[in-house]
């Protein structure tokens, strides 16, 4: 089986390996972003059991649903490990300079699908790139961002600009990335999406990020730089307990703010709410 490429937010990758590519493929979500040219930044191989290696130092570990993760350092880069509950681990590590990253093991869609997402973040978060957990609309040509704590309604939020404002279409449910491409911010479709299946290869010019809080009232407010960095960085996906890769993520994270604006909407869950950030953020 020859290697493929794909290409998201601009990135170019290639992908090796017959269990590798045979899972990727088996992913829906990526199949808008299969590329045919070019030089790949990064590559994604798959791996054998007896190279993975060893953690220098653990920095973080995890629980969700019945899978325990553990995230550290190697010699030449991380290692991510997942491992379900009675089942066999699913193992990602890759080496930062030579631009790879291996996986192996336990090939569960919903592990290797996950690892694939950190691995992409891993390797281009030092362009200026970074996924945002968001539910992101397009309108009018520009890209708007909510972001909220699980629960507050982003999907809900955003599925009320389709129904209300003219024009408004989803880019992306879950993940969206953002990348700071020639001095401007700009949203791009990804492979993940969450539940709602919408895997657009689009990239749109980011007009504003906006956060969702709940409220018996619908009102929106801008907020100045400070305000504006602690309400985006917690939706920012990145390995922080690791400080090179932290340091990037500030400087990213800076570059947006200065390229869109920040809002704060305190909402209820009705057809005013998206009329109200609409005539807010679109100015």
């Amino acid at each position: 089986m020859k290697n493929r490429k794909y290409e998201i937010a601009g990135h170019l990758f290639e992908v090796s390996g017959e269990k590798l590519i045979a899972a990727m493929s088996g992913i829906e979500g990526f199949k808008p972003f299969e590329a045919t040219e070019g030089e790949p930044l990064f590559h994604f191989m798959e791996g054998a059991s007896e190279d993975v290696p060893a953690m220098v130092k653990e920095q973080y570990t995890f629980d969700y649903e019945d899978v325990h993760g553990s995230f550290g350092s190697t010699k030449e880069g991380f290692r991510l490990s997942l491992k379900p509950e009675a089942e066999q681990p699913f193992e990602l590590w890759c080496n930062l300079d030579a631009r790879k990253v291996w996986l192996q093991g336990n090939w569960s869609m919903y592990l290797y699908r996950f690892a694939l997402w950190v691995g992409y973040g891993l390797m281009t978060l030092p362009y200026d790139t970074v996924a945002i957990h968001s539910s992101c609309i397009v309108y009018k040509d520009k890209a708007y961002l909510f972001l909220g704590e699980s629960g507050t309604g982003k999907s809900t939020h955003t599925r009320l600009w389709r129904e209300h404002i003219e024009g408004a279409t989803l880019l992306n449910d879950d993940s969206p990335i953002i990348r700071i491409k020639d001095g401007k911010a700009w949203a791009y479709g990804s492979p993940w999406s969450g539940k709602t299946p919408c895997y657009k290869n689009q990239s749109v010019p980011l007009k504003a990020v906006v956060r969702l809080s709940q409220a018996p009232y619908n009102k929106v407010e801008r907020l100045i730089p400070l305000k504006a960095y602690a309400s985006l960085m917690p939706s920012c996906s990145c390995m922080r307990w690791d400080r090179q890769s932290t340091d990037r993520l500030h400087a990213t994270v800076e570059k947006v703010i200065m390229n869109t604006g920040c809002w704060h909407l305190e909402c209820l869950p009705d057809a005013d709410a998206a009329h109200v950030c609409c005539s807010a953020v679109k100015c």
